[in-house]
């Protein structure tokens, strides 16, 4: 590739009104006006024409500018459906921006687009094998990468669009001969576009060696608006912190609450995790079709919903007054990001809370989001499990002087002197009793039976955030490319195979299909509560569901609309034959 030995920086237009003045292709602007896109930021207005044209381009901005659309969209509108090889490359610093990238480009896609994050810490298996099967865009780290490319797994022959993602930060992290080896491995003819905060002269020496004419963007973050929102945080280990969330769920005065998290699979997960413990919530990403995602925007809106779990940019245009509290499970790496979360709340002349969930490792985040929203962000406690019952006494306690009122009472009065005439019991202690029973209070428990992720959790440690025994299990199963079955937690989902309806659901391994994400479709549509599912099996093209519960006509007319992993959850009572197993309960398996 010819080089220049200066980049060419041109005159940036003013904005543009609409990201349909830029010269998107139909099928991408449609698809990013449904996820609630409307005016590019300045970066986007000043790189997708060039992009488009075919140009090489340097882009100088801020973390937090909208980068990741900027490159994104002209990426997604040069891609050739069905053409084999890689046809893009995304190169970031870090795996959460990988992560972060690769779901916002799946997002943001059209059509079916295959994505593969590929990043150090994690098994090569399920790499190697996505590359093997196919793969249109690849985002990565510099080191992967190269393993990938000497292991002769990943092919750069056919590379045609080639992003350096905050090149500053690979250069600094030590990647620059990881990021030349790549580039040199490429075709000559690719179009290569960096983005970088910052314009050092090593930068500059890769912008002559590896781009042709580049066009430079330079532009600056706006200043946000938070004056109405109360934004806090508190450290929470990386294990604690879905308990955290659900002591938070549990005090919180707010209407109805938002939460952010990275990807789309941690989304899926912890929805399914909230609605089990028999929280009201629903859960939005790029996965979820517009009609779906109308929906449950809806039921937000009408008080019906008091919980989303949603991912960046399937929260896109999301406009509900009755948000007070947006959390921040998962920081988001830009400020921008951070920015755009937060304002899901405080609308409409109300005001509202933000708090972010920050593990020990990640308190040095603070500074930058403190620096960008011209605001201080004030540390809170997450409420102990003391609290959270002494909260649930006081709103039960709260709803006496009504009942009193309405009066049909006499057979409770009845029972309870019948009681205590019986085992001479003080009535204060009855009353005591029952308020405990009702907040959900069952008393002590063997500190064996403790479950590190339920709502009783007593210690938040302030060690490094390690992973817990769960994300451990996770990523073993990920490891050998099985799903696990769902099996029921202590005091939760306590019957015994067999005690139950065994239903089968068209959705199965081979579609992606994972137990929570069912476990989420049943109680979120089918009128279930997280008790009422028992164990599940997947195989290859349906699974085994156990419900105890009966399931109406309604509920499974109901069922049939959700989708999971893609698929409509199509359900049924099982008719096969008794004893068949999944290959992960038993050596037999069943033919689908």
């Amino acid at each position: 590739m010819s080089a220049d030995p200066d980049l060419s920086p041109e005159d940036s237009a003013p904005p543009t009104a609409t990201f349909a003045d830029l010269g998107l292709p139909e099928a991408v602007l449609e698809r990013i006006v449904r996820l609630g896109f409307e005016t590019p930021t300045e970066v986007q207005a000043a790189s997708i024409p060039a992009l488009l044209e075919g140009r090489d381009l340097v882009g100088v901005a801020q973390t937090g500018t909208g980068k990741t659309a900027a490159f994104g969209l002209p990426l997604l509108a040069r891609l050739q459906p069905g053409a084999s090889g890689v046809q893009a490359l995304v190169l970031t610093p870090t795996r959460e921006l990988a992560l972060q990238v690769s779901e916002a480009l799946r997002t943001m896609a059209p059509l079916r687009v295959r994505v593969l994050a590929i990043y150090g810490g994690a098994p090569f298996g399920p790499q190697l094998r996505q590359l093997t099967e196919g793969v249109d865009v690849v985002v990565g780290t510099p080191g992967r990468v190269i393993d990938l490319i000497n292991r002769g797994a990943f092919d750069t022959s056919t590379i045609q669009t080639l992003v350096l993602d905050e090149a500053d930060e690979m250069l600094r992290m030590g990647f620059a001969e990881e990021v030349a080896t790549i580039l040199e491995g490429t075709p000559p003819t690719r179009q290569t576009a960096l983005f970088s905060a910052t314009m050092p002269s090593e930068i500059r020496r890769v912008a002559r060696t590896h781009m042709t004419d580049p066009v430079e963007v330079a532009t600056t973050p706006s200043a946000p608006t938070t004056t109405s929102i109360n934004q806090t945080y508190a450290i929470v280990p990386m294990r604690h912190k879905t308990g955290a969330l659900i002591r938070v769920l549990a005090t919180t005065e707010a209407d109805a609450t938002i939460v952010f998290v990275r990807t789309r699979q941690i989304a899926e997960d912890l929805g399914a995790e909230l609605v089990s413990r028999g929280i009201n919530a629903a859960t939005i990403s790029g996965d979820v079709a517009q009609a779906e995602r109308e929906r449950i925007v809806s039921r937000l809106r009408s008080g019906n919903l008091s919980v989303l779990v949603a991912t960046d940019v399937a929260a896109r245009g999301l406009d509900v007054d009755r948000i007070g509290l947006v959390v921040n499970y998962d920081v988001p790496r830009e400020t921008e990001a951070y920015v755009h979360r937060i304002g899901r709340t405080g609308r409409a002349g109300r005001t509202g809370t933000a708090l972010m969930f920050l593990t020990p490792k990640e308190r040095y985040r603070l500074t930058a989001i403190e620096r960008a929203t011209h605001a201080k962000v004030t540390e809170v406690t997450i409420p102990t499990p003391v609290e959270v019952s002494a909260h649930r006494a006081d709103t039960l306690l709260a709803q006496l002087p009504e009942r009193l009122e309405r009066g049909r009472l006499d057979l409770y009065r009845e029972r309870i002197s019948i009681m205590l005439a019986q085992s001479g019991t003080d009535p204060l202690d009855v009353s005591a009793a029952l308020l405990a029973l009702g907040v959900g209070d069952t008393g002590p428990q063997p500190r064996e039976e403790r479950d590190e992720m339920r709502a009783h959790e007593t210690s938040f440690d302030d060690g490094p955030p390690a992973r817990g025994a769960r994300q451990h299990e996770k990523e073993r199963d990920h490891e050998r490319g099985g799903f696990k079955q769902h099996a029921p937690s202590r005091g939760e989902h306590g019957r015994g195979r067999g005690s139950g309806t065994v239903y089968r659901v068209d959705v199965g391994r081979n579609h992606g299909a994972r137990p929570n994400a069912i476990v989420g479709a049943l109680t979120g549509e089918g009128g279930l509560r997280g008790s009422d599912v028992g164990k599940i099996e997947i195989f290859s093209s349906f699974s085994l569901v156990e419900i105890s519960a009966p399931i109406s006509p309604e509920n499974t007319r109901r069922i049939g609309t959700a989708r999971v992993a893609g698929q409509t959850l199509k359900i049924r009572p099982d008719g096969g034959r008794p004893g068949r197993t999944s290959r992960h309960s038993g050596p037999r398996r069943p033919r689908d």
